[in-house]
């Protein structure tokens, strides 16, 4: 295995207090834990199907696209789970490689979705006790007008903010994921939200064509 791999002192799994340790440690530290250890392995998944599932989400840009979101991220969580044994640590961060595993699928099961008729949800059995559809209306309308104008920023500040502020990665993971440095990825976030804003208050205005 690749150097960052040895055994972490003060971590002993199935002692006590063991699970609070394990959601103190990083990404990369977990996934070291991970092959020997079936609680690291866990809390591994829980913050890869997280970071899958929020990062999915905002990459489908529409409504109706959970069930292929919620799919994507249990085929991130297998995916990571299959090449744990042999990964190596490359100087790039955990969350860098999980980002990329998620890409692929993405990209797999939009390529599927062009393909194939669009799913057909199921009829509740019983009572909706969920948000009123006058409540989500409106949530989607102001998300849906989030998402249209992002498409108008570049494909590179598209997707910084995706990683910055839906998947929550820090700077150094994002320009680790996206292969630019810090202080580039900075810059770009920058003039990617100060534009977003602009566009955001124009709409809210009824200035937008």
């Amino acid at each position: 295995m690749g150097p960052g791999w040895s055994t972490l002192a003060g971590v002993t799994p199935g002692g006590a207090g063991a699970m609070e340790r394990l959601d103190a440690l990083s990404l990369r530290e977990l996934a070291a834990l991970a092959v020997r250890d079936t609680d690291a392995r866990d809390v591994l998944l829980t913050r890869v199907r997280d970071m899958a599932l929020r990062y999915s989400r905002v990459r489908l840009g529409r409504f109706g696209a959970e069930d292929t979101a919620q799919d994507v991220a249990q085929e991130v969580c297998m995916a990571v789970v299959t090449a744990l044994p042999t990964y190596e640590e490359r100087g790039v961060p955990f969350e860098a490689f999980v980002y990329t595993i998620t890409s692929r699928k993405l990209a797999d099961a939009q390529r599927a979705a062009m393909r194939g008729p669009a799913p057909v949800a199921d009829l509740p059995d019983g009572p909706d006790d969920g948000p009123s559809p006058e409540s989500v209306a409106v949530t989607r309308d102001d998300a849906a007008t989030v998402m249209t104008l992002m498409q108008q920023l570049s494909g590179q500040q598209r997707e910084i903010l995706t990683l910055r502020v839906a998947v929550g990665m820090s700077t150094d993971e994002t320009a680790a994921a996206l292969g630019m440095s810090a202080g580039a990825v900075r810059v770009a976030q920058h003039r990617a939200l100060t534009k977003l804003r602009a566009m955001v208050a124009r709409a809210e205005a009824g200035d937008v064509a």
